[in-house]
């Protein structure tokens, strides 16, 4: 015979391959099989959105708690320009905003600010953090950085608007405030008596952009060289340890 077949080992052989072969087939098909896969990706999925969620809730509380945690105090010394750039440089001060208080028309322009009629004021409202600065020492750097006893004026700038003024957002900083003002007068700092106008804070109008950040985007301008980069050059001298 030109072959010689073995009959078991043919059987032996191809009968395990064959039921393999099938078994994988049947596995690869089997609904049941691809049921369980789309239920564990469904699970694992909604796992991963259940998380991203949570972090997410978390983390807004988190900022929600530290944002709770922050302060306001509202202070006029003269232009806002000057008064803006120095609190933005105190440790704890979280923002400084350009604006008006204090006045009898809401949402002034500074054409209208500027023309008195208003009576509103320039300030700058501060955010703060009571934990790593406190009240007391931003009034201290309020009354050592402007002229606290000249009436409606800050050298050259004249006007109501440039009138010395503390807007108190609390019965506790109003105490504080006329605290300090008690202890400067007795130590004669200055000639003639401290005038600043301490009133409760009722409203506050951001001025236009362009007054924001004023000395940082012009610090060359004449304005900013001869009036403003002076005082910051007294902060960083008396209040070396409170900066940034």
């Amino acid at each position: 015979m030109r072959y010689a077949y073995n009959k078991a080992t043919i059987k032996f052989n191809a009968c395990p391959v064959s039921n393999n072969l099938n078994d994988t087939l049947l596995s690869e098909k089997d609904p049941r099989k691809e049921l369980n896969n789309y239920r564990m990706m469904r699970r694992f999925i909604w796992s991963f959105l259940l998380i991203g969620v949570v972090s997410i809730t978390g983390f807004s509380q988190i900022k929600k708690g530290m944002e709770n945690n922050k302060e306001k105090a509202t202070f006029g010394g003269g232009c806002f320009w000057c008064t803006e750039a120095i609190f933005e440089r105190i440790e704890g001060v979280t923002g400084v905003i350009s604006g008006y208080s204090g006045g009898q028309i809401k949402n002034p322009t500074y054409r209208e600010v500027s023309s008195g009629a208003t009576k509103h004021a320039e300030v700058i409202q501060i955010t703060y953090d009571p934990a790593k600065v406190s009240y007391y020492t931003l009034l201290e750097v309020f009354f050592k950085t402007h002229d606290p006893t000249t009436l409606n004026r800050q050298g050259a700038d004249v006007g109501t608007q440039y009138r010395s003024i503390i807007l108190y957002h609390t019965e506790e900083q109003k105490e504080q405030a006329l605290e300090i003002i008690r202890e400067l007068d007795n130590q004669d700092i200055w000639n003639n008596p401290i005038v600043t106008e301490i009133v409760p804070f009722e409203a506050f109008y951001s001025a236009e952009d362009y007054h924001q950040n004023y000395y940082e985007n012009n610090s060359k301008q004449g304005y900013c060289r001869m009036v403003i980069t002076p005082k910051i050059e007294k902060l960083e001298e008396i209040f070396e340890d409170k900066l940034k």
